[in-house]
C-alpha cells in the first residue's frame, strides 16, 4: 500500500510543504528519489537502525520513498522521522489513521531517539497556514514551535511514543504557551547597562544620536579606550522589539540553528552579532546549497558589531554596501532566490593605526611614514560614505574610571531614543511614507524634510568644501542632523544641529591622518 505524510524544508526563512510517499513494491532495496541531499540518503541506515530497535522490520521488498515535489532539492536528516513511519504503515505494521494530517520532523539517532531539528518556528506557522492538525517534532523543539498558537505541538523523544501517539496508544498533550505573556516576560531582559560605564559622555552621546535614527557607527580610538564595551551597550537602548519584529527575529535564528536545544524561546531582546574578523564573505552575508541566513541576517532588527575594521579581508567588507543600502540580502542559485531580511545597524571600531596610539594624547604612535593612511585605506570610501557617524574615542582618565557619580542607566537613554522614533514616526505618517526610522529616508526624502536655514546652508557647503564630500555623505549629514534635531525636540534642523553632525565625519578630513 501507498503510505502518505508531511515533511517541510525551509527555504530562506520561510517554510515550504514537502510530501514524504512511500510504495513497497516487488523487488529489492531502498530508494529515496526526489532529489535528497547526502543526509537523506543515508537515511536508510538511520531509520533501519531505530526501528529495528524497537522490534520493527524494514520491509525485504523495494521500497520506493519519494519526496515531493521531486524538482525542490532536499537537504538535512530531519525527514527520517516521517520516512520511518510512512515505510512502517506502508508495510501494515502499524495502523496510523491520522498520520497524513501532522507534520513531522525529526533527526532519528541509531537507537531511535530523536535529535533536534533547526527552522521548527517556520515550519509550525507553515503548519498552521495549511490546516494541519498538528505537528509532531522532537521534544527539544517543542516549545520553539508552541510559539505558534492553534497548533497541536506534539513533542516526542523517541521513535515509539511518535508510533504509540499516532496508533492512539498514548496520549501526548499538546504544549501550549501563551506567546504574549512569554515574550513580556522576557522583554529587554540585557545585562548590560550604560550604568556601568564611567565617563565616555561624547561617546554615549553619539551611540543616542545612532540609536534614535537608526545609523551607523564607526569609532576609532586606541586599545583599551572602551570601543567595545561600548558596542555591546548599543542594543539595550534601542526601542523595544514588537512582537512581529520578535517573531521575525526568532525565524531567522530558528532556520540557521541558532536558538539551542532547550532554549527554543521567543527572543525578546535586539540581537547583537559580533562575528571575528576571519569570517569569509559567505558567512556575512550567507549562501550554501539551499542558502542560509549569515550574520548580517542574523542581526536583523539588531547591531552587528564589527571589531577591528580594517582587519576583515577586503572582499568581505565590500559585500556588505548593497545589503547596507537596500536592507535585504538576495542569495541566486541557478533554480532559486532566496530573500533574507537585514535590517541592522552597524556598529564598527578600529585602531588609528597598526600600534594603535595614533593621536594618543599621551603615547607615542610608533608606526613609519604613511602607516596610517596605508591602514586607513583598508577600509574603502564607498563603505565609509555609508556609515553616518565618525567617532574618536580617546582613554578614560583615572578621574572618571574612579568616579562615584552613578552613570545614566540605557532606561533613561532608551525613553529619549523611543521619544526621538515616535516624532519620526508621527512625521512619516504624515507624509505617507512606510519607514520606522531617519537613516532610511530616501535622499527625495531628505531634501523634503531636512530643509535648512540660511546660516545651516552655508555651515554645511563650507563644510563639503573643505572636506570634499560625496553626495552620499552630504544626504548622511543632513539625515544625522535631523535625527539630532528630533532628540532635541526642534522642529526645524538649526545650524548647531548641522554643526554636531559635521563633527561625526572625523574619517573624512584630509588631516586627520597627519594627526
Amino acid at each position: 500500500m501507498i503510505s502518505k505524510t508531511y515533511g517541510s524544508s525551509v527555504y530562506g526563512v520561510d517554510a515550504t510543504l514537502i510530501e514524504v510517499e512511500v510504495n513497497v513494491l516487488n523487488g529489492k532495496g531502498l530508494y529515496v528519489v526526489g532529489l535528497p541531499d547526502s543526509a537523506i540518503k543515508e537515511s536508510e541506515h538511520r531509520v533501519e537502525s531505530a526501528v529495528k530497535h524497537f522490534g520493527y522490520v524494514i520491509p525485504r521488498q523495494k521500497v520506493v520513498v519519494n519526496l515531493a515535489p521531486a524538482a525542490a532539492k532536499k537537504e538535512g536528516a530531519a525527514f527520517d522521522l516521517p520516512i520511518a513511519l510512512s515505510i512502517l504503515q506502508a508495510s501494515e505494521q502499524i495502523g496510523a489513521k491520522e498520520l497524513d494530517q501532522y507534520i513531522i520532523l525529526g533527526e532519528l539517532a541509531l537507537d531511535g531517539t530523536l535529535r533536534p531539528i533547526k527552522g521548527a518556528l517556520p515550519i509550525a506557522i507553515e503548519a498552521r497556514k495549511n490546516n494541519f492538525k498538528g505537528f509532531i517534532l522532537p521534544k527539544e523543539n517543542a516549545q520553539e514551535a508552541a510559539i505558534v498558537n492553534n497548533l497541536d505541538v506534539i513533542g516526542v523523544s523517541t521513535l515509539l511514543e511518535a508510533i504509540e501517539f499516532i496508533q492512539g496508544d498514548r496520549e501526548i498533550a499538546p504544549l501550549e504557551i501563551d506567546t504574549r505573556e512569554l515574550f513580556n516576560d522576557m522583554l529587554d531582559d540585557y545585562e548590560l547597562d550604560f550604568s556601568q560605564v564611567q565617563g565616555q559622555e561624547n561617546i554615549k552621546r553619539a551611540l543616542e544620536i545612532a540609536a534614535a535614527g537608526g545609523h551607523n557607527v564607526i569609532m576609532i580610538g586606541p586599545p583599551g579606550a572602551g570601543k567595545t564595551m561600548l558596542a555591546k551597550r548599543l542594543a539595550t537602548i534601542l526601542p523595544s522589539l514588537s512582537l512581529p519584529e520578535a517573531l521575525e527575529t526568532t525565524k531567522i535564528h530558528s532556520v540557521a540553528g541558532k536558538l539551542g536545544a532547550g532554549k527554543g524561546h521567543l527572543i525578546s531582546t535586539r540581537p547583537f552579532r559580533s562575528p571575528h574578523h576571519t569570517i569569509s564573505d559567505v558567512a556575512l552575508v550567507g549562501g550554501g546549497g539551499i542558502p542560509q541566513p549569515g550574520e548580517i541576517s542574523l542581526s536583523h532588527n539588531g547591531v552587528l558589531f564589527l571589531d577591528e575594521l580594517p582587519e576583515f579581508k577586503r572582499t568581505v567588507l565590500e559585500v556588505m554596501r548593497q545589503p547596507l543600502e537596500e536592507r535585504r540580502v538576495t542569495i541566486s542559485r541557478a533554480k532559486m532566490s532566496v530573500d533574507f531580511p537585514a535590517n541592522f545597524m552597524l556598529i564598527a571600531s578600529m585602531n588609528p593605526c597598526p600600534c594603535g596610539y595614533h593621536n594618543h594624547p599621551e603615547k607615542e604612535c610608533i608606526c613609519p611614514p604613511g602607516a596610517v593612511q596605508k591602514y586607513l585605506n583598508k577600509i574603502s570610501g564607498p563603505l565609509l560614505d555609508r556609515i553616518d557617524l565618525h567617532v574618536e574615542v580617546t582613554p578614560v582618565s583615572f578621574d572618571q574610571m574612579t568616579s562615584v557619580k552613578p552613570a545614566e542607566s540605557s532606561t533613561d537613554i532608551r525613553d529619549r531614543v523611543i521619544a526621538a522614533r515616535e516624532k519620526q514616526q508621527k512625521r512619516f505618517k504624515s507624509e505617507g511614507l512606510k519607514l520606522h526610522n531617519n537613516a532610511m529616508m530616501p535622499s527625495q526624502v531628505v531634501k523634503k524634510i531636512c530643509t535648512l536655514d540660511p546660516l545651516g546652508k552655508n555651515l554645511l557647503k563650507s563644510a563639503m568644501d573643505r572636506l570634499g564630500l560625496s553626495a552620499r555623505a552630504y544626504d548622511r549629514i543632513l539625515k544625522v542632523s535631523r535625527t539630532i534635531a528630533d532628540l532635541a525636540g526642534s522642529e526645524n534642523v538649526k545650524a548647531e544641529h548641522i554643526a554636531e553632525a559635521i563633527q561625526y565625519r572625523s574619517l573624512d578630513r584630509d588631516s586627520w591622518a597627519e594627526g
